[in-house]
């Protein structure tokens, strides 16, 4: 009587019905593994309230997306793709975060098609790769000593065209000038460079350098947000 609840209309002898038992085991899996994977891209890390409740339901929606279309796992895939991608069609997502999304569609992909075993080590063993990678620096603390958006003021008379390239050409390895603004009612520029400095050790250097150019104006130092290049 349960199972014949369950059976779908357009439904035909050849049809193999899924078991309720079966059903709720996957199930119940993929929302296992989903929440170890929301808690571990929870720890140390910053996180939203949706894309961590997300992540946790995700397995559970590609797991009963395959399971519906009776092991097609093309199709399965192309629908739950199409699920998980919605969310970055309108906020720009991280490459971490896309990559999350894609584990989670992972163990689901596994979960639906049976496989509760392989959908567990698969979990444990990418969360645990996670958490080692987050902790290893991979060069990041390097990489945001090295670039670096200097914001420099100089008095109207100069030409700024080419004023500091002869200092950049020196202490960096590539610069550009991307934001050029009058400032003080005109009688000042502001230039904006984005800079990758040649060594960082050198930084107070090269800024006793421009200000000797720029008449010991204001000269800002920030870390260059490098956000926008992310997937």
């Amino acid at each position: 009587m349960l199972d014949t609840m369950f059976q779908g209309l357009f439904d035909t002898q050849l049809t193999t019905v899924i078991p309720v038992t079966d059903f709720l085991l996957c199930l119940g899996f993929s929302l296992a593994l989903g929440l170890i994977m929301a808690l571990t891209y929870m720890y140390r890390a910053r996180y939203t309230k949706s894309f961590v409740v997300t992540l946790a339901l995700l397995p559970a929606v590609v797991c009963v997306v395959i399971m519906m279309v009776n092991g097609n796992v093309g199709a399965g895939v192309a629908v739950a793709g199409a699920f998980s991608l919605v969310r970055f069609r309108s906020v720009p997502g991280t490459a971490k975060e896309i990559c999350t999304l894609f584990l989670g569609m992972g163990a689901g992909l596994i979960t639906g098609m049976g496989y509760l075993g392989f959908a567990t080590l698969f979990t444990l063993i990418m969360c645990a790769v996670f958490l080692i990678y987050n902790r290893l620096d991979l060069g990041e603390k390097k990489n945001a000593a090295s670039y670096k958006t200097f914001t420099i003021t100089i008095p109207e008379d100069l030409d700024y065209t080419g004023v500091f390239d002869g200092i950049f050409r020196k202490y960096t390895t590539s610069h550009e000038l991307v934001l050029v603004k009058t400032t003080n009612m005109g009688s000042m520029f502001r230039l904006t460079y984005h800079v990758t400095l040649l060594d960082p050790a050198k930084e107070k250097e090269m800024i006793d350098k421009l200000r000797c150019r720029n008449g010991n104006l204001e000269i800002a130092v920030s870390r260059q947000e490098t956000a926008v290049a992310e997937l």
